[in-house]
């Protein structure tokens, strides 16, 4: 019973510090929204009325659906690529080296913006430049964690997988890829976190549509508000994708991890 109690007690001061917390990041959020012009600090009031003004306005929600888009398409275009990246040197190890210590290294050190300037210029302001910049940022991520699961692999199951059949298409298919599930569902949860963060870079020098495109014209009107606005419906989608999608998954993987 006080075991309970104190558990209760634990929980409640966990959720009053969180919200105290919410609380005051609001209060000093709105006493500088006082002191400051509306165009360097707009208040949370005027935050909230951006948002209902943004999603009543279809021009605006096409541009979200448009960012969703490029979002969408860069991950399976990314995670297509860092697969067979992976699978190569798991089944060729000659290309070991080359792929991880210099192709992967290369992508995993160059810059998102830079990225974006060179699909504007190769591709031309549209969405094919977006979806390139997003799929270049996200693609060592697929590789290093699809690779990291490929090492990973349960060498009892492969030894009997490999009495059983010396065909590596169908071991792939029985045996590897079941086994590589949850480094598939870890690498997409984290690609899709990732791709938000260069999202907007990317269609704010490379795109002519998406959320990043109306930033832009936000930025050259002083319309803070705006920006504001979409940086937090973009927080709101994210956070709600990882509650309600990604997380309840990943419990899924959990238990059946225990049985």
């Amino acid at each position: 019973m006080e075991t309970t109690q104190s558990a209760r007690r634990t929980d409640f001061q966990k959720t009053a510090a969180t919200h105290g917390f919410t609380l005051l990041c609001l209060l000093g959020w709105s006493l500088l929204s006082w002191v400051s012009p509306s165009y360097q600090m707009p208040s949370p009031l005027a935050v909230l009325r951006g948002i209902g003004a943004f999603l009543s306005n279809l021009n605006l929600v096409e541009q979200l659906g448009f960012s969703l888009y490029h979002v969408g398409m860069a991950i399976f275009l990314s995670f297509l690529i860092g697969s067979i990246l992976a699978l190569i040197p798991y089944y060729f190890p000659v290309f070991r080296f080359a792929i991880h210590q210099r192709f992967g290294a290369f992508l995993g050190s160059f810059s998102g913006v830079g990225w974006a300037l060179l699909a504007g210029m190769w591709f031309g302001i549209n969405s094919i430049s977006v979806i390139f910049a997003i799929s270049a940022v996200l693609i060592p991520f697929a590789l290093i964690n699809l690779s990291s699961g490929l090492n990973n692999l349960d060498f009892e199951l492969m030894e009997m997988g490999q009495s059983f059949s010396r065909n590596k298409i169908r071991k792939l298919r029985k045996i590897v890829l079941p086994l590589l599930y949850p480094y598939v569902f870890a690498t997409i949860r984290l690609m899709f976190g990732v791709a938000w963060k260069v999202t907007l870079a990317a269609e704010l020098f490379g795109g002519n549509s998406g959320l990043g495109y109306v930033i832009n014209l936000a930025r050259q009107d002083y319309d803070t508000t705006t920006i504001f606005v979409i940086l937090f419906l973009i927080i709101f989608f994210v956070y709600c994708t990882e509650r309600f999608f990604f997380k309840p998954i990943q419990t899924r993987f959990d238990e059946y991890a225990k049985i």
